[in-house]
């Protein structure tokens, strides 16, 4: 556990890159990391969060679909959250005395407990004597909802009965790539999107330590189509109770088609014609067989788990190669293209020798001016229609991404 002083503050350490890693806490007891680009501006004071805040919601709490077998977390404190505020109101921008934000400092990168979470802020607390049993206080069959408790571990997870709750454990938190009120990570400059990068790295080791959670998510949402509410340019980090339905599935496929399944499909893409962008240490393409009318998967070569097991040359690469490709989906149209960046992770416990770190983007855009919507058979069904063919899809994005000037990275 990280200690604090009388100021709030903790001890600095300096991470790969040259990054400063600088732990605090806001006025409700979350906790707020700075992270310093090399080189920074700011001097190493931070001044302390004087808010007056109501106290946190509780932690949310998760219902079982007996028909999927999913977990379903009912987060009623979303609700509240900021909804497209001007700038002299940005939540996310460094407080001023007329904006009382979430950030008392200027700042290069913050990374902060979320006030409304999907997840937490309780942690599971470890049951070594009670085994899974759907006749539980967390599984009602129908009768009245009790309080639930916190997920047992996967096991209990996965027990059978209807009417299962469990307490939303975990943490979200938010990370704020820039004091800006508008922009992206596309918008960054390589040394900003290092110590994102490092951040995120920092982060995935911590949260995976935490008590309870399974899987750790970074991910960025880009754009109102995509249902942003903040332009601010930001993403957040879910720390989740359990293994997503999306990393179960790869989990089974793994099992399915082989331990080397990634290293596979790497050879399978970079053999191919979909290929867009690549380095030493990564490549970026679009999947034999993709969903969505912008769809990018980006590899690292070798096999990592996480962020957290990347070494400081692949990050260091990482940065400009990641900015190039995001510049290079903007400049497929005259306009900023709505995506959702994913960071898939391995999880905690499970397949960290078999499922590799890598980024799903994708975007509904299909034209300048049209957006695919996911209607019956998708939305439905989950029986996807490709409307792009993917070899038409990467060398539009090839063409994009080598029209980027190599200057402005």
């Amino acid at each position: 556990m990280t200690e604090f002083g009388s100021s709030g503050m903790s001890e600095a350490r300096t991470l790969s890159a040259g990054v400063v890693k600088r732990p605090t806490r806001l006025a409700d007891g979350r906790e707020l990391i700075y992270y310093d680009d090399p080189g920074t501006t700011l001097g190493p004071d931070r001044a302390v969060d004087a808010r007056e805040l109501a106290p946190r919601p509780e932690t949310a709490t998760m219902r079982r679909d007996v028909l999927t077998g999913d977990w379903v977390s009912i987060a009623a404190s979303r609700q509240n959250r900021a909804f497209l505020p001007p700038a002299h109101l940005d939540p996310l921008a460094p407080q001023t005395p007329t904006n009382p934000s979430e950030i008392p400092s200027a700042y290069d990168v913050a990374v902060f407990e979320n006030k409304s979470p999907s997840f937490g802020p309780a942690l599971a607390v470890a049951h070594p004597s009670h085994p899974a049993d759907p006749a539980d206080a967390g599984a009602t069959d129908g009768a009245a909802l009790v309080a639930p408790e916190p997920p047992r571990g996967l096991d209990d997870l996965v027990a059978p009965g209807l009417g299962r709750t469990r307490t939303s454990v975990g943490r979200c938190e938010v990370v704020c790539f820039s004091p800006e009120h508008a922009g992206s990570f596309g918008s960054l400059t390589a040394t900003r999107a290092r110590t994102v990068i490092e951040a995120w790295a920092d982060r995935t080791a911590a949260l995976s330590a935490l008590p309870g959670v399974e899987q750790v998510f970074p991910f960025e949402n880009r754009g109102e189509a995509i249902g942003v509410t903040l332009p601010h340019p930001h993403g957040q980090i879910y720390a989740y109770p359990y293994i997503t339905p999306r990393t179960t599935s790869l989990l089974a496929s793994i099992d399915r088609e082989g331990p080397d399944l990634f290293a596979r499909i790497l050879e399978f893409e970079r053999a191919g014609e979909r290929v867009i962008l690549e380095g030493e240490h990564w490549t970026a393409f679009v999947p034999f067989a993709a969903r969505w009318p912008i769809e990018i998967h980006l590899l690292p070569h070798r096999h990592v788990a996480d962020f957290a097991e990347t070494t400081p040359a692949e990050r260091d690469e990482l940065a400009p190669l990641y900015l190039r490709l995001l510049r290079g989906v903007d400049a497929l149209y005259d306009s900023a293209t709505p995506y959702i960046a994913a960071w898939h992770q391995a999880p905690v416990h499970r397949g960290r020798d078999t499922a590799r770190l890598h980024l799903q983007l994708t975007s509904p855009r299909r034209a300048a001016d049209k957006l695919k919507f996911l209607a019956g058979s998708e939305a439905a069904m989950g029986a996807w229609i490709g409307d792009i063919p993917p070899e038409t899809a990467a060398a539009k994005l090839r063409e994009a991404v080598a029209s980027v000037p190599e200057e402005t990275l």
